[in-house]
């Protein structure tokens, strides 16, 4: 209240009616409420309340709107005086001042908060006395009072104080009114823009009865530009809430009206929401509809509508990804997250048809509910054709339905329903039942003949407008193709499949098939790219405009910083493609990883750990591994996006190679500028991590020294990091059984903290052995032996501030363990005796730590570091 001086500087007579004429002219502390207390006036604490909230001087005013949270606290007691303040609120809320209508509002967050948790009828009460306030001001004729009030209702709304009635049936009918066409410009251009704010708020069935219809109009108003600005910027929000159906049938026809607006600006703004637009739309409309207009904004006219498009375009594309094909999915935010992990002995393919697996499975679950028009395709005849694209081991893996029923459940609730699910796919069922029951009869044979191949295709045709189709019809094709290379014959009519096939082992005939049908996608995409192009889920347009953005002329004609945008969504572009077509990204990394721009350099190296997990251990170690080791040695700025997901990165390498960057691991104690501090702490909260990917004897030989040296920083808040590090190693060492090498470390440790010569090192030693006794990083005998006689030396220790780390080690964490509680203990008596001393200290703080009882709350002692 630093501002209320000046209310009362031409006004000091009144200071005496509200009880501050000890305070003079110094506000600062005073007390809002002091006007309730008992004066000359004889008036009741309620009167004294009346008497100021409609005083005829308006500072008086403003002074019991500012402080109505603490005369409900005084109040808030006996119910009839209660409800008395609710209504003088509401009587205040009348007040013709703005100042002091702005100063009501400013409060009715916080009250609403206060009577939420301390008033049992708070629902009842608030909608009675505050929502009406709330509601009326949204039409005040005062811009700063609709502007708080604009700004209260958005509070209550993500505090979840406003119940659904209250929305329904008070505030939208009044946003319905202003946005009416009849309504003031002003009015109507700040409800359209707390209606798209309140919209993420409020349940779908609202929106979709109430605001979807209004909305739809004003996308279309033709009077004011910056109506239609407004819901193209917030049209992602109304579509991720209405869902996919009122999406394309009702918000669709009206987003391509904007994308198509005379002002840029619009468009602009459509380009900048369009990833959200998409993702609430069915797979065909994103392909056939949206990619199109998407490709409309990229070569629009205006440089800012081709800006926003270039930047917008990954994340779009980001859209086509299939879990089915992938194995991996976005979540809602547009963030990665976990991928179920296979052995590190299943090799790339196993992974991904694992993966690919559960996703399709469940897929093929959720299509039962998806469209009743069609009969579902059962998850393993989905599941098999994915197997067939995808997967070239040498032996297939089989499927247990019910073994993983539990795992399709759990990844199914991962997904969004109308995110990624596709429309069911035809059912041809029949006709895989025959080709499947022919091929068995023939097993001795081998492979399915051409004819039988050509049947299932001729199946497929009447569906090819389905992208999903056109993968499988790809797939059989090559299928067709290896077939008929084996067996000339099948071209021709013969009298006898079976006289053309080649003598084949059968229990070696699936995986013949699926190794043929492999190996012929992959030479068939080498030369005809068209082909590669029809199994891809990205349309070939916009892969070919993204890939263009690392093109120097773009960086001329649309954005001087358009390689950042390009490298900041390549994780989500990779994804989309998949592993299998990883090759059509991997030059535009490169060149993106060698850019003279740091800044891109940097985006690469913060997400190269996620990239890696997209790609799988091979085509990391063979495209990704050369890059990070580049990184490795760039700017300070490339290399903490590399340190700060160290620990990521090399859990996906293989042992061997992880093995290498041990030696290296060294080199980030060398930055461009020592002053950077926060690269070494980054550092050695990696390390901490690190510690379980490598043996005990790596971890002894390389990580101990870097350790140590950390733990020698400058500057306070490395070293203490570090000593938690140290402590990691030790538990390392003891849980692997290397006793000897535990013993070695903790001599080291002795030397080098509890006998230095510099206070901070003898006080990091008793951080050191609070927390290896907290951490049970040892055996409580070892550290008996080895580490207790050297803290309790330390008790004696001249400075204060070890003697206090001393005191709390040894009383919160020492004389707690078992162990030392026994009879028999060899140190009870010695630690008694030395708590004893520390609790007579002559330092308080000392005295305070060694008498602290450890089960009550500890006080933090970051201070005294």
């Amino acid at each position: 209240f630093a501002g209320l001086s000046l209310y009362f500087e031409d006004g000091h007579d009144d200071l005496d009616d509200f009880g501050f004429d000890d305070y003079g002219t110094e506000c600062d502390g005073i007390r809002i409420t002091a006007f309730l207390d008992a004066g000359q006036d004889n008036l009741t604490p309620l009167g004294r309340l009346e008497k100021y909230a409609f005083s005829e001087n308006v500072f008086n005013r403003q002074i019991v709107a500012r402080g109505l949270l603490d005369v409900l606290r005084e109040f808030s007691d006996n119910e009839n005086d209660f409800i008395s303040v609710m209504e003088t609120v509401a009587r205040m809320s009348e007040d013709g001042e703005p100042t002091v209508r702005a100063e009501l509002m400013e409060q009715v967050p916080n009250i609403a908060m206060f009577l939420h948790e301390s008033r049992p009828n708070f629902p009842a009460a608030f909608s009675r006395y505050l929502v009406p306030i709330v509601v009326r001001y949204l039409t005040d004729p005062n811009n700063q009072v609709r502007k708080t009030s604009q700004a209260a209702l958005l509070v209550l709304l993500e505090q979840g104080l406003i119940s659904k009635a209250d929305m329904e049936n008070k505030v939208c009918p009044v946003l319905l009114d202003l946005t009416e066409p009849s309504s003031d410009d002003d009015y109507k251009i700040e409800a359209v823009a707390i209606m798209c704010k309140v919209v993420t708020m409020l349940s779908k069935d609202t929106v979709e009865n109430l605001l979807l219809p209004r909305f739809c109009d004003l996308c279309s108003d033709a009077r004011l530009f910056q109506v239609r600005k407004v819901c193209a910027a917030n049209f992602g929000e109304f579509c991720s809430i209405v869902g996919q159906e009122a999406t394309e049938k009702l918000l669709m026809p009206k987003f391509f009206d904007l994308c198509s607006d005379t002002l840029w600006g619009i468009r602009k703004a459509c380009a900048e929401c369009f990833m959200v637009v998409s993702n609430s739309t069915s797979p065909e409309v994103r392909r056939a509809k949206l990619s199109p207009l998407f490709i409309s904004l990229i070569s629009d006219q205006s440089r800012w509508v081709r800006q926003a498009a270039f930047q917008s375009l990954g994340r779009f594309i980001s859209t086509f990804a299939n879990p089915s094909s992938t194995g991996l999915h976005f979540r809602e935010d547009g963030a990665l997250p976990d991928v179920p992990r296979c052995t590190s002995d299943s090799n790339e393919n196993d992974m991904l048809w694992h993966c690919t697996n559960h996703v399709s499975t469940a897929d093929a679950e959720d299509m039962n509910h998806f469209d009743n028009n069609h009969t579902p395709v059962s998850g393993e005849m989905h599941h098999g054709f994915t197997h067939t694209l995808y997967n070239s081991s040498n032996s297939p893996p089989t499927t247990n339905n019910a073994k993983n029923t539990k795992e399709i459940e759990q990844t199914d609730e991962n997904f969004n329903s109308f995110h990624y699910w596709r429309s069911p796919l035809p059912d041809i069922s029949g006709e895989l039942e025959m080709l499947s029951f022919q091929t068995s009869e023939e097993s001795s044979h081998g492979k399915a003949t051409s004819d039988q191949i050509q049947m299932v295709l001729d199946c497929l045709q009447p569906h090819m407008d389905d992208p999903d189709v056109q993968a499988q019809v790809q797939v059989l094709a090559a299928a067709l193709k290896a077939a008929q290379l084996d067996s000339p014959a099948d071209s021709s009519p013969v009298n006898s499949p079976t006289e053309s096939q080649p003598d084949v082992q059968p229990e070696n005939n699936t995986e013949s098939l699926s190794e043929s049908e492999s190996v012929e996608v992959q030479s068939g995409s080498e030369e005809s790219p068209t082909e590669e192009e029809q199994t891809m889920e990205t349309p070939p347009q916009l892969l070919d405009q993204y890939l263009s953005m690392t093109d120097p002329a773009r960086a001329q004609t649309v954005d001087t910083e358009i390689a950042k945008h390009c490298a900041f969504s390549l994780p989500g572009v990779a994804l989309t493609l998949g592993r299998q077509n990883w090759h059509c990204l991997k030059d535009t990394y490169e060149t993106l990883a060698t850019d003279v721009q740091w800044k891109v350099r940097r985006t690469l190296a913060f997400s190269i750990h996620e990239l890696a997990v997209i790609l799988g251990d091979q085509l990391t170690a063979a495209d990704l591994v050369p890059i990070f080791n580049g990184f490795l040695k760039d700017l300070d700025e490339v290399r903490i996006g590399v340190l700060k997901h160290l620990y990521d990165f090399l859990k996906l390498l293989h042992a061997d190679k992880r093995r290498e960057y041990l030696y290296q691991l060294q080199e980030f104690m060398v930055t461009d500028n020592s002053r950077n501090w926060r690269f070494r702490y980054e550092l050695a909260e990696q390390l901490i991590l690190i510690i379980e990917l490598y043996s005990h004897h790596d971890v002894y030989d390389y990580l101990r020294q870097i350790a140590l040296t950390l733990c020698s920083d400058k500057v306070s808040e490395v070293r203490w990091i570090s000593y938690k590090l140290v402590v990691e190693i030790l538990q390392k060492l003891y849980t692997c059984g290397a006793d000897d090498l535990g013993l070695n470390f903790m001599n080291e440790l002795t030397v080098r903290f509890c006998h230095c010569s510099k206070w901070v090192g003898r006080q990091a030693f008793a951080f050191i052995c609070q927390a290896v006794v907290e951490e049970d990083c040892m055996p409580m005998e070892q550290f008996s032996q080895h580490l207790l006689p050297s803290l309790l030396s330390l008790s004696s220790d001249p400075v204060a501030n070890v003697r206090v780390l001393v005191a709390k080690a040894l009383r919160q964490s020492v004389m707690e363990k078992a162990y030392f509680k026994e009879p028999g203990c060899a140190y009870s008596d010695e630690l008694e005796d030395t708590v004893m001393a520390l609790q007579s200290d002559k330092d308080r703080d000392v005295r305070f730590f060694a008498s602290l009882d450890p089960n009550k709350g500890l006080m933090d002692t970051a201070p005294l570091m």
